[in-house]
């Protein structure tokens, strides 16, 4: 029996990388925003917060899809292995009965 082999990674290194920094890169900005901006500390903690929120509410959204995305994968390789193993073992000049 043949195994599959995984699926080709859908990013590469220099992808990610870019990501990694245009997050860093935009959270900083935002940040610095938020210190900076002329307003009470309640204000700036108020909107530091909502800042908090919405970093983790994306990670959470990021790992869901990915998970979901995961989940497919794997349900579609186990179908195909099956269906590999079906049509290997098939003899279509075998006598019924």
């Amino acid at each position: 029996m043949t195994t599959t082999p995984p699926p080709p990674s859908p990013t590469t290194a220099a992808f990610h990388i870019q990501a990694v920094l245009s997050f860093g890169i935009s959270l900083a900005a935002v940040g610095l925003a938020v210190i900076y901006l002329p307003a009470d500390p309640w204000v700036r903690a108020f909107l530091a917060l909502g800042i908090l929120y919405v970093t983790t509410s994306a990670f959470t959204l990021a790992k869901t899809i990915r998970d979901r995305q995961e989940s497919s994968t794997v349900v579609t390789r186990v179908d195909q292995a099956r269906m590999d193993k079906l049509l290997a073992e098939h003899d279509p000049f075998r006598a019924v009965g």
